[in-house]
């Protein structure tokens, strides 16, 4: 081989040498970048996942492509295979009810009960109630319309509408707007919303007692806006107003007792939330609360315009873990940082996870001129206030395969780890989950037959005034000779009378901390009452004489170990006419209003014998 041979190979062997280290260092260089590609497919990420619309009426044309449920009041779950929502609907294809979701996709649950903003409140596994719009049906008055939007309930159970709770306007009992609802257990919940209207004082609250739905109004002068159930109390965020009647100093949160106790306030840790200098307490628009397993988390926007005589105020959020309330934002370290400057917090979602949560975004311009063009902003937040995460959806994988925006993000729940749920405000649904999730089903799928279904009947309420007709209906009793041998005998005439209810019902009695009687009762109507402990002849320990509204009361009374009482007495003195219930037969049933001797002693002087 010549020595210009040699020269012309060498070139091509250096040349694929520097070609294969170059490939070598290439392929060190690009493994950790795989690597992470892996671990990033298994992370969890936002996707849209928006549900068939249900089929047409028979003759009818449909089409199977998604669209907006319209706007979405409210997302609760009892577990990641069971949720539910509420909507204001998007006729024709979507009308205004309830959907619900298996662990596998959403489905329409039931076309009525619907609401304009509503609320869901789970009491149960296989029970819930609506906050739904009122049915129309009411006339005028004044030239008024009668409110209908978020002022009625429907009781959901074994796969119906069980009742439906309504008033007819215009009255001093109607029913206010509601905002919140929650319940500690079947027996037990709670809906409330708007001030009641001048010159009642106090804010709508509504008890479900498991047998009847009465009104209980708070005194305070605060409208409710959320209700949530966090370690077993029921707390309520409530919105401060300049003037608003109430305590000096009022509190931005109440705890609803269970049982049908009057709400009482709950004062949070001293300094949260932590107010800037110079700004007023209502600067703060309410919390908007969500409850996890681990924490309970809440967020105020600043109010706009800023109160006279107040600076402005910055978005706040703070947490409660196991009885601890702290502030993550504004951060005490720091406090002219605001993250959300310019942007509005819509809603925020408590993660499993007790130092995160989520928070649904929007523009300060788009809240006052909502698009439904918007994006949906997301942000994931620390318990020290630190944004880990921002998200923009759609994404823009989904941008580039031809989803366009679908609206502000408006409500979030997350029913478990690592998975959660967003609604638009044009009522588009984005789910939160892993690549895994999302090819399996979220737990197992929910094949409960009061879930699959479709409900499509509201029973009647006196939110309808019922109208008598105007034609004699039809004789269709039958020919005389065509009766039962039974019915032509003269049956005895029954007496129908009316007595007056009993003053005095549900009472139960219960040693707190070993010497404090509690005592929980039901008055009919707005009594005088007092409750006497006696030991033998001699009165031991006696509350002062309180006049208590009707409905479910309480008192707490004192008791010495050293003199325990061997007789409670509670004397009550009604201050309006007792209700009356229609009887047959002849006698009465009238009940004194005098003493009355209370059950139950026995298990108190149990717990310290008498002396």
């Amino acid at each position: 081989m010549s020595q210009r041979a040699s020269r012309q190979l060498a070139v091509p062997l250096a040349t694929l040498a520097a070609l294969l280290l170059a490939t070598l260092a290439a392929l060190l260089l690009t493994a950790p970048c795989a690597d992470a590609g892996e671990e990033a497919e298994t992370q969890p990420s936002w996707r849209l996942e928006q549900p068939e619309p249900p089929a047409p009426p028979p003759g009818v044309k449909g089409s199977a492509t998604p669209i907006g449920l319209g706007k979405i009041g409210d997302i609760e779950f009892w577990a990641p295979n069971r949720g539910l929502l509420i909507t204001a609907g998007n006729p024709p294809s979507i009308p205004p009810g309830v959907w619900a979701y298996d662990g596998v996709g959403w489905h329409e649950l039931a076309t009525v009960c619907g609401a304009t903003d509503g609320r869901i409140a789970w009491a149960g596994p296989d029970e819930f109630w609506t906050v739904s719009d009122g049915r129309p049906g009411q006339a005028n008055v004044e030239g008024a319309r009668p409110p209908l939007e978020d002022d009625t309930l429907c009781h959901f159970a074994a796969g119906e509408v069980q009742a439906s709770y309504a008033s007819l306007a215009f009255k001093p009992d109607s029913y206010q707007q509601m905002h919140a609802a929650g319940c500690y257990a079947p027996e037990d919940c709670w809906f409330a919303g708007d001030l009641l209207p001048s010159p009642q004082v106090g804010a709508f609250h509504l008890h479900w007692n498991g047998r009847s739905l009465a009104a209980e109004p708070t005194p305070q002068g605060h409208a409710v806006y959320d209700l949530r159930l966090y370690e077993g109390q029921l707390y309520e965020s409530v919105q401060l107003e300049p003037h608003d009647e109430g305590e000096a100093e009022p509190a931005i949160l109440h705890l609803v007792e269970p049982s049908g106790i009057q709400p009482t306030f709950l004062a949070l840790a001293p300094g949260v939330p932590s107010y800037g200098e110079g700004e007023f307490p209502d600067a703060l628009a309410h919390l908007q609360l969500s409850a996890s397993q681990t924490a309970l988390w809440g967020a105020a926007n600043p109010r706009t315009p800023t109160p006279e005589g107040s600076a402005s105020g910055q978005a706040t959020i703070v947490r409660n873990r196991a009885g601890q309330w702290t502030q993550a934002l504004p951060n005490p370290e720091a406090p002219e940082a605001d993250p959300f400057a310019g942007e509005v917090i819509d809603a925020i979602a408590a993660e499993d996870d007790p130092e995160h949560a989520w928070l649904a975004l929007d523009t300060r311009a788009d809240a006052e001129a909502p698009s439904p063009t918007a994006a949906a902003l997301l942000a994931r937040v620390s318990a020290d206030g630190a944004v880990t995460e921002r998200q923009s959806l759609p994404s823009t994988a989904e941008r580039e395969a031809g989803v366009g925006p679908k609206g502000a993000a408006a409500k979030l729940t997350c029913p478990a780890v690592e998975d959660c749920w967003m609604a638009t405000s044009k009522g588009w649904l984005y789910h939160l989950t892993t690549p895994e999730s999302r090819a399996r089903e979220i737990g197992q799928p929910d094949t409960d037959p009061d879930f699959s279904h479709l409900i499509t009947v509201r029973p009647p309420d006196e939110g309808i005034p019922q109208v008598a007709p105007d034609t004699i209906p039809v004789d269709n009793s039958g020919l005389l000779g065509e009766l039962p041998e039974a019915a032509l005998v003269p049956q005895p005439k029954k007496t129908e009378t009316r007595v007056p209810v009993p003053l005095l019902t549900h009472l139960h009695s219960r040693l707190i901390h070993g010497s404090i009687l509690e005592l929980r009762f039901h008055l009919a109507v707005r009594a005088r009452v007092r409750l006497l402990a006696k030991r033998h002849r001699a009165t031991v320990a006696q509350t002062p004489k309180v006049t208590l509204a009707a409905g479910n009361r309480r008192l707490l009374l004192v008791l010495d170990p050293r003199r325990w009482p061997t007789k409670l007495d509670l004397q009550t003195h009604a201050l309006a006419p007792l209700p009356t219930t229609a009887t047959t037969g002849p006698g009465t049933n009238s009940v004194g209003t005098d003493f009355h001797v209370l059950p139950a002693l026995s298990s108190l002087e149990q717990a310290w014998p008498a002396r």
